[in-house]
Protein backbone atom coordinates (compact mmCIF):
# COMPACT_ATOMS: atom_id res chain seq x y z
CA UNK A 1 0.00 0.00 0.00
CA UNK A 2 1.42 3.21 -1.03
CA UNK A 3 2.00 5.97 1.80
CA UNK A 4 -0.99 7.97 3.00
CA UNK A 5 0.28 11.11 1.67
CA UNK A 6 -0.07 10.07 -2.32
CA UNK A 7 -3.79 9.39 -1.76
CA UNK A 8 -5.60 11.37 0.73
CA UNK A 9 -3.55 14.14 1.75
CA UNK A 10 -2.59 15.14 -1.87
CA UNK A 11 -6.27 14.67 -3.38
CA UNK A 12 -7.39 17.31 -0.58
CA UNK A 13 -4.60 19.88 -2.14
CA UNK A 14 -5.67 19.79 -5.49
CA UNK A 15 -8.85 21.73 -6.86
CA UNK A 16 -11.86 20.10 -6.92
CA UNK A 17 -13.24 18.55 -10.68
CA UNK A 18 -16.61 20.00 -11.69
CA UNK A 19 -19.22 17.07 -11.85
CA UNK A 20 -20.15 15.93 -15.03
CA UNK A 21 -21.85 12.97 -16.18
CA UNK A 22 -20.14 9.35 -16.54
CA UNK A 23 -17.53 9.39 -18.70
CA UNK A 24 -17.01 6.33 -21.21
CA UNK A 25 -14.68 3.86 -20.38
CA UNK A 26 -12.60 2.40 -22.35
CA UNK A 27 -12.22 -1.03 -21.41
CA UNK A 28 -8.68 -1.58 -22.76
CA UNK A 29 -7.12 0.83 -20.56
CA UNK A 30 -6.11 -1.72 -17.62
CA UNK A 31 -6.33 -0.46 -13.75
CA UNK A 32 -4.35 1.52 -11.07
CA UNK A 33 -3.71 1.42 -7.31
CA UNK A 34 -7.09 3.05 -5.85
CA UNK A 35 -4.63 3.45 -2.53
CA UNK A 36 -6.82 1.05 -0.40
CA UNK A 37 -5.25 -2.26 -2.07
CA UNK A 38 -8.60 -2.51 -4.99
CA UNK A 39 -7.78 -1.37 -8.54
CA UNK A 40 -9.55 1.47 -10.48
CA UNK A 41 -10.18 1.62 -14.13
CA UNK A 42 -8.78 4.55 -16.03
CA UNK A 43 -10.81 5.84 -18.34
CA UNK A 44 -10.14 7.39 -21.63
CA UNK A 45 -12.62 9.91 -23.36
CA UNK A 46 -12.38 12.34 -26.40
CA UNK A 47 -12.25 16.29 -25.81
CA UNK A 48 -13.01 18.34 -28.27
CA UNK A 49 -12.56 17.04 -32.31
CA UNK A 50 -12.03 14.07 -31.01
CA UNK A 51 -8.24 13.43 -31.21
CA UNK A 52 -7.29 14.95 -28.00
CA UNK A 53 -8.04 12.02 -25.28
CA UNK A 54 -8.88 13.21 -21.46
CA UNK A 55 -7.04 9.93 -19.36
CA UNK A 56 -8.88 9.98 -15.62
CA UNK A 57 -8.02 7.48 -12.92
CA UNK A 58 -4.19 8.20 -12.75
CA UNK A 59 -2.34 9.59 -9.80
CA UNK A 60 0.62 9.79 -12.10
CA UNK A 61 3.03 9.76 -8.66
CA UNK A 62 1.93 6.90 -8.39
CA UNK A 63 3.41 4.07 -10.21
CA UNK A 64 1.66 3.25 -12.91
CA UNK A 65 1.09 -0.25 -13.91
CA UNK A 66 2.97 -1.44 -17.04
CA UNK A 67 -0.44 -2.53 -18.84
CA UNK A 68 -1.56 0.67 -18.39
CA UNK A 69 1.28 2.63 -19.67
CA UNK A 70 1.17 0.33 -22.72
CA UNK A 71 -2.39 1.60 -23.18
CA UNK A 72 -1.55 5.55 -23.09
CA UNK A 73 1.45 4.64 -25.46
CA UNK A 74 -0.52 3.41 -27.74
CA UNK A 75 -3.57 5.89 -27.79
CA UNK A 76 -0.62 8.54 -27.75
CA UNK A 77 1.05 7.10 -30.50
CA UNK A 78 -2.52 7.31 -32.71
CA UNK A 79 -3.71 10.52 -31.62
CA UNK A 80 -0.74 12.68 -30.13
CA UNK A 81 -2.38 14.13 -27.49
CA UNK A 82 -3.44 13.24 -23.78
CA UNK A 83 -4.68 15.14 -20.93
CA UNK A 84 -4.42 14.70 -17.24
CA UNK A 85 -6.01 16.78 -15.01
CA UNK A 86 -5.91 17.38 -11.05
CA UNK A 87 -2.30 16.24 -10.81
CA UNK A 88 0.27 17.03 -8.33
CA UNK A 89 3.97 16.31 -8.90
CA UNK A 90 7.20 16.97 -7.59
CA UNK A 91 9.90 16.71 -10.40
CA UNK A 92 11.24 13.35 -10.08
CA UNK A 93 7.57 12.21 -10.23
CA UNK A 94 7.17 14.01 -13.68
CA UNK A 95 10.62 12.87 -14.58
CA UNK A 96 9.99 9.49 -14.00
CA UNK A 97 6.50 9.17 -15.29
CA UNK A 98 7.70 10.52 -18.47
CA UNK A 99 10.78 8.12 -18.78
CA UNK A 100 8.04 5.45 -19.39
CA UNK A 101 7.37 6.33 -22.76
CA UNK A 102 10.71 7.33 -23.68
CA UNK A 103 14.20 8.49 -23.58
CA UNK A 104 14.76 11.74 -21.59
CA UNK A 105 16.60 14.52 -23.64
CA UNK A 106 17.86 17.65 -22.25
CA UNK A 107 16.95 20.57 -24.47
CA UNK A 108 19.25 22.89 -25.98
CA UNK A 109 17.93 26.16 -24.15
CA UNK A 110 20.24 25.55 -20.81
CA UNK A 111 18.90 28.49 -19.06
CA UNK A 112 15.53 27.22 -19.41
CA UNK A 113 16.74 24.32 -17.01
CA UNK A 114 15.66 23.27 -13.87
CA UNK A 115 18.52 23.75 -11.37
CA UNK A 116 17.57 20.36 -9.73
CA UNK A 117 16.49 18.18 -12.82
CA UNK A 118 17.63 19.41 -15.63
CA UNK A 119 16.10 16.48 -17.69
CA UNK A 120 13.03 19.89 -16.48
CA UNK A 121 12.58 22.99 -18.22
CA UNK A 122 10.50 25.46 -16.85
CA UNK A 123 8.25 27.94 -18.86
CA UNK A 124 7.20 31.00 -16.86
CA UNK A 125 6.88 34.70 -16.74
CA UNK A 126 8.24 34.59 -13.06
CA UNK A 127 11.61 36.57 -12.57
CA UNK A 128 14.17 36.30 -9.95
CA UNK A 129 14.71 38.85 -7.62
CA UNK A 130 17.93 40.44 -9.70
CA UNK A 131 15.12 40.61 -12.37
CA UNK A 132 16.45 37.54 -14.24
CA UNK A 133 13.59 35.74 -16.29
CA UNK A 134 13.18 32.19 -14.65
CA UNK A 135 13.03 29.58 -17.82
CA UNK A 136 11.81 30.89 -20.92
CA UNK A 137 8.97 32.14 -23.03
CA UNK A 138 7.76 35.21 -20.67
CA UNK A 139 4.20 36.40 -21.44
CA UNK A 140 3.28 36.79 -24.74
CA UNK A 141 1.81 34.72 -27.25
CA UNK A 142 3.64 31.97 -29.34
CA UNK A 143 3.17 31.02 -32.95
CA UNK A 144 2.38 27.64 -34.03
CA UNK A 145 5.44 25.15 -34.10
CA UNK A 146 6.51 21.73 -33.52
CA UNK A 147 8.71 21.70 -30.99
CA UNK A 148 12.88 20.72 -31.50
CA UNK A 149 11.54 20.71 -35.28
CA UNK A 150 15.42 22.60 -35.41
CA UNK A 151 17.29 19.47 -34.79
CA UNK A 152 18.22 17.15 -36.81
CA UNK A 153 16.75 14.08 -34.94
CA UNK A 154 14.31 15.21 -33.40
CA UNK A 155 13.05 14.62 -29.64
CA UNK A 156 9.50 14.74 -30.37
CA UNK A 157 8.04 14.16 -26.95
CA UNK A 158 7.01 16.92 -24.96
CA UNK A 159 5.06 16.47 -21.59
CA UNK A 160 3.92 19.73 -19.98
CA UNK A 161 2.78 20.34 -16.03
CA UNK A 162 0.72 23.47 -14.89
CA UNK A 163 2.07 24.19 -11.13
CA UNK A 164 0.77 27.88 -11.34
CA UNK A 165 -0.91 30.43 -13.45
CA UNK A 166 -4.48 31.73 -14.66
CA UNK A 167 -6.93 29.65 -16.89
CA UNK A 168 -8.28 32.67 -18.56
CA UNK A 169 -5.42 33.96 -20.49
CA UNK A 170 -2.44 31.50 -21.94
CA UNK A 171 -4.88 28.95 -23.72
CA UNK A 172 -2.82 26.40 -25.71
CA UNK A 173 -4.11 25.02 -28.96
CA UNK A 174 -2.79 21.64 -30.71
CA UNK A 175 -3.44 21.15 -34.60
CA UNK A 176 -3.67 17.67 -35.72
CA UNK A 177 -1.35 17.29 -39.31
CA UNK A 178 -2.21 13.87 -40.42
CA UNK A 179 -5.78 15.02 -40.41
CA UNK A 180 -5.36 18.34 -42.02
CA UNK A 181 -2.98 15.76 -44.64
CA UNK A 182 -5.97 14.15 -45.17
CA UNK A 183 -8.11 16.79 -45.95
CA UNK A 184 -5.68 18.37 -48.27
CA UNK A 185 -6.92 18.09 -51.98
CA UNK A 186 -5.08 15.07 -54.22
CA UNK A 187 -3.55 17.81 -56.18
CA UNK A 188 -1.83 20.14 -52.71
CA UNK A 189 -0.73 16.17 -51.41
CA UNK A 190 1.01 15.98 -54.28
CA UNK A 191 2.36 19.45 -54.05
CA UNK A 192 3.81 18.41 -50.61
CA UNK A 193 4.96 15.31 -51.27
CA UNK A 194 8.39 14.78 -51.69
CA UNK A 195 9.46 18.43 -50.38
CA UNK A 196 12.07 18.94 -47.32
CA UNK A 197 11.43 22.16 -45.15
CA UNK A 198 13.81 24.21 -44.02
CA UNK A 199 13.96 24.62 -40.32
CA UNK A 200 16.00 27.92 -38.45
CA UNK A 201 15.48 28.32 -34.51
CA UNK A 202 17.19 31.56 -35.01
CA UNK A 203 13.77 32.70 -36.97
CA UNK A 204 11.86 31.25 -33.45
CA UNK A 205 13.67 32.45 -30.58
CA UNK A 206 13.61 36.06 -32.25
CA UNK A 207 10.33 36.02 -31.59
CA UNK A 208 10.07 34.92 -27.78
CA UNK A 209 9.19 37.44 -25.24
CA UNK A 210 11.72 38.98 -22.86
CA UNK A 211 14.60 37.23 -24.89
CA UNK A 212 18.27 37.99 -25.45
CA UNK A 213 20.11 38.27 -28.75
CA UNK A 214 20.60 34.72 -29.49
CA UNK A 215 24.25 33.51 -28.30
CA UNK A 216 27.18 32.28 -31.00
CA UNK A 217 26.88 28.58 -28.96
CA UNK A 218 22.97 28.75 -29.07
CA UNK A 219 23.84 29.65 -32.65
CA UNK A 220 26.43 26.62 -33.43
CA UNK A 221 24.39 24.31 -31.82
CA UNK A 222 21.17 24.58 -33.84
CA UNK A 223 22.36 24.80 -37.16
CA UNK A 224 19.70 24.81 -39.95
CA UNK A 225 17.97 21.76 -40.77
CA UNK A 226 15.79 20.23 -43.66
CA UNK A 227 12.75 17.98 -42.63
CA UNK A 228 10.55 15.96 -45.04
CA UNK A 229 7.39 17.89 -45.04
CA UNK A 230 5.13 14.73 -45.20
CA UNK A 231 5.78 11.74 -43.20
CA UNK A 232 4.07 8.15 -42.39
CA UNK A 233 3.07 7.29 -39.11
CA UNK A 234 4.72 3.60 -38.51
CA UNK A 235 1.82 1.66 -37.37
CA UNK A 236 -0.82 2.84 -39.22
CA UNK A 237 1.27 3.69 -42.75
CA UNK A 238 -1.23 7.51 -42.51
CA UNK A 239 0.50 10.19 -43.69
CA UNK A 240 1.16 13.31 -41.93
CA UNK A 241 2.22 17.10 -42.43
CA UNK A 242 4.85 18.36 -40.31
CA UNK A 243 4.63 22.26 -39.64
CA UNK A 244 6.14 24.93 -37.91
CA UNK A 245 5.74 28.29 -39.30
CA UNK A 246 7.86 29.99 -36.64
CA UNK A 247 10.88 27.99 -37.42
CA UNK A 248 10.84 27.08 -40.84
CA UNK A 249 12.52 29.77 -43.35
CA UNK A 250 12.17 28.12 -46.61
CA UNK A 251 11.74 24.54 -48.89
CA UNK A 252 14.80 22.92 -50.19
CA UNK A 253 13.39 21.62 -53.29
CA UNK A 254 11.36 25.29 -54.11
CA UNK A 255 13.67 28.21 -52.84
CA UNK A 256 12.43 31.69 -52.93
CA UNK A 257 9.39 33.05 -52.76
CA UNK A 258 7.48 29.78 -54.17
CA UNK A 259 8.16 27.60 -51.82
CA UNK A 260 7.39 30.53 -48.74
CA UNK A 261 3.73 30.12 -50.54
CA UNK A 262 3.24 27.26 -49.88
CA UNK A 263 4.54 26.61 -46.43
CA UNK A 264 1.87 29.84 -45.12
CA UNK A 265 -0.63 27.75 -47.61
CA UNK A 266 -0.56 24.19 -45.62
CA UNK A 267 -0.17 26.25 -42.10
CA UNK A 268 -3.33 28.12 -42.85
CA UNK A 269 -4.97 24.54 -44.04
CA UNK A 270 -3.69 23.18 -40.77
CA UNK A 271 -5.02 25.87 -38.24
CA UNK A 272 -8.41 25.73 -39.62
CA UNK A 273 -10.75 24.82 -36.57
CA UNK A 274 -11.64 21.50 -37.52
CA UNK A 275 -7.98 19.96 -36.94
CA UNK A 276 -7.43 21.89 -33.55
CA UNK A 277 -7.78 21.40 -30.27
CA UNK A 278 -7.93 24.07 -27.73
CA UNK A 279 -6.95 24.10 -24.14
CA UNK A 280 -7.46 26.30 -21.02
CA UNK A 281 -4.52 25.24 -18.74
CA UNK A 282 -5.96 24.67 -14.91
CA UNK A 283 -3.02 24.06 -12.38
CA UNK A 284 -2.60 20.29 -11.99
CA UNK A 285 -3.02 19.72 -15.64
CA UNK A 286 -0.35 17.36 -17.76
CA UNK A 287 -0.56 17.46 -21.30
CA UNK A 288 1.83 14.54 -23.07
CA UNK A 289 1.84 15.63 -27.08
CA UNK A 290 3.34 14.22 -29.92
CA UNK A 291 4.99 16.88 -32.16
CA UNK A 292 5.56 13.96 -35.02
CA UNK A 293 1.64 14.88 -35.43
CA UNK A 294 0.58 17.95 -33.98
CA UNK A 295 1.98 21.60 -33.97
CA UNK A 296 0.21 24.34 -31.35
CA UNK A 297 0.59 27.38 -29.95
CA UNK A 298 -0.36 29.90 -27.15
CA UNK A 299 -1.76 33.37 -26.59
CA UNK A 300 -0.60 35.45 -24.33
CA UNK A 301 -0.58 35.78 -20.37
CA UNK A 302 -1.75 38.63 -18.41
CA UNK A 303 1.41 39.72 -17.06
CA UNK A 304 0.49 40.28 -13.47
CA UNK A 305 -0.09 36.98 -13.50
CA UNK A 306 2.19 34.92 -12.30
CA UNK A 307 2.56 31.27 -14.42
CA UNK A 308 4.99 28.28 -13.97
CA UNK A 309 5.05 25.29 -16.23
CA UNK A 310 7.10 22.31 -16.01
CA UNK A 311 8.45 20.15 -19.07
CA UNK A 312 10.06 17.00 -19.91
CA UNK A 313 11.55 16.33 -23.57
CA UNK A 314 11.43 12.39 -24.88
CA UNK A 315 13.12 10.45 -27.49
CA UNK A 316 9.96 8.57 -28.85
CA UNK A 317 10.66 4.79 -30.53
CA UNK A 318 10.93 5.52 -34.03
CA UNK A 319 8.97 2.40 -34.77
CA UNK A 320 5.84 3.75 -32.91
CA UNK A 321 5.65 7.09 -33.65
CA UNK A 322 6.76 9.66 -36.63
CA UNK A 323 10.33 10.67 -35.83
CA UNK A 324 11.18 13.04 -38.96
CA UNK A 325 14.39 11.90 -40.33
CA UNK A 326 17.00 15.10 -40.93
CA UNK A 327 19.69 16.79 -42.47
CA UNK A 328 21.86 19.69 -41.50
CA UNK A 329 22.14 22.46 -44.27
CA UNK A 330 25.33 24.53 -44.35
CA UNK A 331 24.75 28.31 -45.40
CA UNK A 332 25.21 29.74 -48.37
CA UNK A 333 27.31 33.12 -49.01
CA UNK A 334 24.23 35.19 -49.79
CA UNK A 335 22.69 33.60 -45.91
CA UNK A 336 20.30 31.37 -47.75
CA UNK A 337 20.21 27.43 -47.47
CA UNK A 338 22.35 25.78 -49.85
CA UNK A 339 20.80 23.23 -51.50
CA UNK A 340 21.59 19.44 -50.21
CA UNK A 341 20.82 15.85 -51.20
CA UNK A 342 17.65 15.13 -49.44
CA UNK A 343 17.18 12.65 -46.64
CA UNK A 344 16.52 9.14 -47.39
CA UNK A 345 13.14 8.10 -45.89
CA UNK A 346 14.67 5.85 -43.09
CA UNK A 347 17.65 7.75 -41.81
CA UNK A 348 16.88 9.00 -38.20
Amino acid sequence: MPPPRRTSSRARELPQAASAAPPRVDSRAGASDDGGGGRRPIEIRPLDNGFALEVRGLGLWEPVPEAAIETLADHWSRNGVLVFRRQALSEDELVAFSGRFGELDRIVRKDWQSPGRPEVIHISNLKDAAGRSIGGLGAGPIGWHSDQSYMRHPATGSLLYMVEGPSESGRTYWAHLGRAYAALSTAAQAEAEGKHALFDYHKRQSTYDDEAPMSEELRRSTPVVAHPLVNRHPITGAPSLYLDPTTTVGIQERPGRAGDALLEQLARHAAQPEFVYTDAWRVGDVVMWDNGIVMHRRDPIERARHRLLKRTTLRLPSERHIVPPGVEIEPAQSGDAAPVEAPSADRR
